[in-house]
């Protein structure tokens, strides 16, 4: 089982210690590209994938780098009805 795999999985089980940045590589995998909206931004970060039309928003965790649960079934739930997951 590649890194990937073991990430994606790891994304699907719901790990409380999944980070930002094995979300990142995971998106960046299935065509995401991440934009902040400018200097103003702050925390809030955009994905997307131009091809698949798509843009899911949030707020990337700080001052450490673990999501919170709420982020995880909101990218799951996202990732399942585009039928990338």
């Amino acid at each position: 089982m590649s890194k990937l795999q073991k990430d994606i999985k790891r994304l699907q089980s719901k790990q409380k210690d999944f980070t930002y940045d094995e979300l990142k590589k995971i998106l960046n995998n299935f065509g995401f590209t991440e934009n902040t909206k400018g200097k103003t931004s702050g925390s809030r970060v955009v994905f997307e994938n131009r091809e698949l039309n798509k843009k899911m928003e949030l707020h990337r965790p700080h001052p450490n780098n673990i999501l919170k649960m709420y982020q995880i079934k909101e990218i799951l739930s996202l990732l399942k009805e585009w039928r990338i997951l």
